[in-house]
């Protein structure tokens, strides 16, 4: 197969043309946030914030030419250029608030000094530094354009800080006061991952626009599928040579429909669109997964997105005072509070599940609107097992791998080997952190600690008849488990007479490949907290 369009996980749109990389054309969508002038993005990290800001900091700074021919705006962009003075708060302290002011004021002195500024005066605190700068631009009759990246880096970094949180908080507010009304802006964009009203830029009176859940946006980060199917034929095409052993000339448009169903399950799902109608990919996982296709010529569905980078940060630091309930999460959709959603009004009391969602872990799964309820929920496999790793460190307090005995065991032992391994799993959970309360628990606990472990494992998996609890697939061995719990050892025997017709009523274990298949029921005694019974069915 001949040599294809290199795959970007880049920041710098003018990579794209340097570097031949494939670029998937959001002018259209940018282009609708240019003509609000001020506005908002949220989205979680590795969806593609940096490099819509930097796409717009190059229509302004350059023009058209080179980068952006080809593309939707290009004969439809015909302003002149204007400076572009870009603010990552990433870059600055995050600890000391001293050093930021300190940082910020270096940047702001510094842009000055190219814009050739001769009346900018410099100051020595950030609400002044920022003061100066519009007036030597008034003075001089110019407008330019403002991007800060990752606004909300010192206040995710101080989430169990308060006393540091509540200073920023100020500073922020005092620095987007500035902001407000300025006629020598001519575009200003403030992208982040939480949305906090307590930031000024949220306020009642704010000139910015929050573009996070506008429809019309809704695709401005992220991939469609549609928009999968046309930049990246040439790598779907490859992942059906390679699935289904074809040349490229025997590959059909239902082949590579069949692969984008798999890629989507895994990948797709996201929401910020208030309608609930336009879906997106992870663009960050989607890349990783044909850039894997094209090194190894081999289907890989990894966990790109948590695996680069882990726990977001503001997630790590939430969870150093606040723990995950675990039930919450095992519904397909999640009632939130619309007010909650909307109007989170600070990120030291924001609900969780709004912090879910922000940081990616959830979705919209409804419309926006509060006349209507408000759900949210995993967008898809990546990352619900994402949400299951954090949980599992979280709960167990440390990463596990199956020793090579304990893998042997169920890939190859006895029942009695089984069941042994089973018995120590649900022993090893801390039953003060976490009890087992009720069967969904004892189930979703044991599914944790084997994507924890790197097995592969699938939750309530749906046959003709109906959903068994657990299957681990190994290569010449499926086990499927059946779970009940007992309140006391005197139920402890019906629920596995239950089991065990249940087992039988729905076939369970008799559908896929052939390979041996063993079909367990687990009972777990609550009063006891042991397993009362693992019977082969």
């Amino acid at each position: 197969m001949e040599e294809l369009k290199e795959i970007a996980n880049t920041e710098s749109f003018t990579d794209f043309t340097t570097y031949n990389q494939i670029y998937v054309d959001k002018t259209k969508e940018i282009y609708s946030l240019i003509k609000s002038r001020r506005i908002f993005l949220s989205r979680p990290r590795r969806f593609g914030k940096s490099t819509i800001l930097d796409t717009i900091a190059t229509l302004f700074e350059f023009g058209l030419d080179p980068y952006f021919k080809d593309t939707w705006i290009y004969d439809k962009w015909n302003e002149t250029t204007y400076p572009v003075l870009r603010l990552s708060f990433i870059d600055f302290s995050v600890t000391n608030i001293a050093n930021f002011e300190r940082d910020f004021i270096d940047r702001i002195d510094t842009f000055a000094r190219e814009q050739k500024l001769d009346n900018f005066i410099p100051a020595n605190t950030a609400k002044l530094s920022l003061h100066h700068l519009f007036d030597a631009f008034r003075n001089q009759g110019q407008s330019f354009v403002i991007l800060i990246d990752e606004y909300d880096s010192q206040l995710t970094a101080n989430i169990n800080n308060p006393e540091l949180y509540e200073q920023f908080k100020v500073l922020f507010r005092e620095m987007y006061g500035v902001l407000k009304g300025k006629k020598q802006i001519r575009f200003l964009g403030i992208t982040g991952v939480t949305r906090l009203k307590d930031v000024t830029i949220f306020s009642v009176g704010s000139d910015i626009r929050d573009f996070t859940y506008e429809s019309k946006c809704a695709s401005i980060t992220g991939f469609t599928r549609e928009e999968i199917a046309k930049y990246y034929i040439d790598y779907l095409n490859l992942g059906v040579c390679v699935s289904k052993n074809k040349n490229i000339d025997e590959v059909t448009n239902d082949d590579r429909e069949e692969l984008l169903d798999r890629i989507a399950d895994q990948y797709n799902g996201y929401c910020f669109d208030s309608r609930n109608q336009v879906k997106v990919f992870s663009t960050w996982s989607v890349n990783c997964f044909f850039q894997s296709l094209y090194d190894y010529k081999e289907i890989n569905f990894g966990d790109y997105w948590y695996s680069n980078g882990g726990i977001p940060s503001i997630l790590a630091n939430y969870l150093k005072t606040h723990t995950i309930d675990l039930e919450e999460y095992q519904q397909e959709e999640i009632n939130v509070s619309y007010n909650r959603f909307v109007n989170p009004t600070s990120l030291l009391s924001m609900d969780q599940k709004v912090l879910m969602t922000q940081t990616g872990y959830l979705t919209l799964k409804s419309v926006l609107m509060e006349t209507e309820p408000l759900l949210v929920g995993f967008p898809n496999k990546e990352v619900f097992r994402a949400l299951v790793r954090l949980s599992f460190v979280e709960i167990f307090g440390f990463e596990i791998l199956l020793s090579r005995k304990s893998r042997n065991n169920l890939e190859n032992g006895s029942n009695e080997d089984i069941k042994n391994e089973f018995i120590s799993i649900i022993q090893t959970t801390p039953y003060d952190h976490n009890p087992i309360a009720n069967e969904s628990v004892l189930r979703l606990l044991v599914y944790m600690f084997f994507v924890g472990a790197r097995v592969n494992v699938r939750p309530e998996f749906q046959h003709l008849k109906g959903r068994s609890d657990l299957e681990l697939e190994f290569e010449n061995r499926r086990i499927v488990i059946e779970f009940k719990y007992a309140d006391n050892e005197n139920d402890a025997k019906e629920k596995l007479t239950q089991a065990q017709e249940q087992i039988k009523l729905r076939d369970y274990g008799n559908h896929g490949p052939s390979k041996e298949c063993l079909v367990f029921a687990l009972v777990y005694d609550g009063e006891k907290k042991e397993v009362k019974y693992f019977e082969k069915a």
